[in-house]
């Protein structure tokens, strides 16, 4: 579950997810946006914007009363998903990490309008891991060291057990991590 915060301009409220949002490398990512506005609106206007940090925001996509205005370099994996606000990437990749603003523009008898930033980060799934064994043929009971390798191709935020016998191994006099 998400926490929602909301940032209010005059009589207009964005709300967006308040942590970052993790999507996975490959597969499609939902950012959820509603708004909602107690004024009589002639035109309401969604614009996505992304920016990666050192860098300047892109534009992506935006509507005007629902009618949508992509970027034609982007039409094929952004989709605004009307009547809210919310946005589809679809395929996510690492290079859509970074922040995305949504900005809402609603005019009635005046113009009212509300932005929001929504943090991304991609995450690469772990490759199965493979383990090399030095000597590779094995060693002698009783006699010598073994060393056992642990690696893995792809993935974020990896980190290394060993098991043995379904129990987690300790450093001690039988066994060192490095």
């Amino acid at each position: 579950f998400f926490h929602f915060y909301a940032g209010i301009c005059s009589a207009l409220k964005l709300t967006v997810p308040s942590h970052t949002i993790h999507g996975i490398e490959g597969q499609p990512l939902h950012l959820t946006v509603d708004y909602n506005f107690n004024a009589t609106a002639s035109e309401i206007q969604i614009i996505w914007l992304f920016e990666r940090s050192q860098s300047n925001p892109k534009y992506l996509l935006g509507s005007v009363n629902q009618r949508v205005v992509p970027d034609l370099e982007y039409q094929h994996k952004f989709t605004l998903i009307p009547p809210n606000a919310s946005l589809r990437i679809n395929p996510l990749h690492l290079s859509d990490e970074g922040n995305y603003i949504v900005k809402v523009n609603v005019r009635g008898n005046e113009t009212i309008a509300a932005s929001q930033k929504i943090q991304v980060a991609v995450d690469v799934p772990v490759t199965k891991p493979t383990v090399h064994t030095e000597p590779s043929s094995g060693v002698v009971e009783y006699v010598g060291n073994i060393t056992l390798k642990c690696t893995v191709a792809r993935g974020t935020r990896v980190a290394y057990h060993w098991m043995k016998n379904g129990k987690r191994l300790h450093a001690g006099p039988n066994y060192t991590f490095s």
